[in-house]
């Protein structure tokens, strides 16, 4: 008896996705719970697993359809045999010609008008080397992305302003602590961590910057759920850390590293990449040195974190080489002034750079 495979709930808002790619064929043998079709909805892009061992027998949606929660778009067959292909019936025979007693003779063909000859068409230019093209559908994902940068561009009185942040401490507490820290929580002790709970205390005294707009109010949330942009295998992703503020470090890294995996995988929900009050976004990982993130609203800010780059800085009057970085917050001045932006940014670079006070909550 045939499986069904259906298209699962992504989540309350979700209501319709877009078939991407089938990773597997018409009678090609799955494992259960291999990657079988790419599912892409205006929130995430994520694979959707055999529910069987067998054979995948026959795809009922195809790449490019829409399909709403609970759509059957392919069945599987659980014996592994692949489907067999329908036998063609024969071609029916034309009935036999009764003969005919006498013949006539051919009436003879009239004469034709010569015709002119008709120019050959001109051959078509070859295509020049090095010059092919290559056209592919943009996702559902990256159009409603591309829809919303541009809407927030349109909608938000949206400015950056700029710090630079010595990371000589933060270095320092990673070398001492690393081993031990990797050795009991299974993680690596990173960045990440330190401005996650940087951010968190930061906004604690700026709750503009932890708001956003609802209509005509300003909505504060008494919660920070903090967006922490990752890099996944179909594009980049933002994942949200609930609640934030009672996180500690190594729950920080183990949650950013665990959705890191499961965004390579593509095995998030959209449950998971909405919602949040704030964004981190660390371009540096790629080598950015400096830039101007774009918010996601509703949102008001993000930060942008970058490359870490060792400088020439004045400290105390003297010349020094400090691993320097740029960091960046862009935010909505209908509900942010300069002021509060500044005075937010500053404290990040206080804490980062006197990290014992993120430690201390002060």
């Amino acid at each position: 008896m045939a499986v069904e495979l259906k298209i699962p709930s992504l989540g309350e808002s979700v209501t319709e996705v877009e078939i991407g790619p089938w990773l597997k064929r018409e009678g090609d043998s799955v494992n259960k719970d291999d990657n079988v079709v790419t599912l892409e909805s205006e929130k995430a892009t994520l694979d959707l697993p055999a529910p069987i061992s067998g054979t995948l027998g026959k795809i009922v949606k195809r790449t490019g359809e829409k399909a709403v929660m609970g759509d059957v778009i392919a069945l599987f067959d659980p014996s592994g045999k692949a489907p067999k292909e329908a036998t063609a019936a024969p071609a029916p025979t034309a009935p036999p010609v009764a003969s005919i007693p006498s013949v006539l003779p051919p009436r003879p063909a009239e004469p034709k008008k010569a015709e002119p000859p008709i120019p050959a068409p001109p051959p078509a230019p070859a295509a020049a080397s090095g010059r092919q093209e290559e056209v592919v559908p943009m996702s559902l994902l990256r159009r409603t992305v591309a829809q919303r940068l541009v809407e927030a561009s349109q909608t938000m009185a949206m400015l950056t302003t700029f710090n630079e942040i010595d990371l000589s401490a933060v270095i320092a507490l990673r070398k001492q602590y690393q081993e031990t820290f990797t050795r009991k929580y299974g993680v690596k002790l990173g960045f990440m961590s330190f401005f996650v709970k940087a951010a968190v205390e930061a906004l604690k005294t700026i709750p503009q910057i932890n708001a956003s707009i609802r209509g005509n109010d300003i909505v504060y949330h008494h919660y920070f759920d903090i967006g922490v942009a990752i890099g996944g295998g179909k594009g980049l992703v933002v994942p949200v850390l609930r609640n934030a503020e009672k996180m500690s470090f190594a729950e920080v890294e183990q949650a950013v590293a665990g959705l890191a995996a499961r965004a390579q995988a593509s095995r998030l929900t959209p449950d998971e990449l909405q919602g949040g009050t704030f964004t981190i976004t660390n371009g540096g990982v790629y080598g950015s040195l400096l830039s101007t993130p774009i918010i996601n609203p509703p949102q008001c800010a993000i930060l942008g974190m970058h490359t870490i780059q060792e400088r020439p800085v004045a400290v105390d009057g003297n010349v020094v080489i400090r691993p320097m970085m740029y960091v960046a917050l862009s935010y909505d001045h209908r509900i942010v002034d300069g002021r509060e932006a500044v005075t937010f940014l500053g404290q990040i670079k206080e804490m980062i750079e006197k990290p014992a006070r993120i430690l201390l909550e002060v």
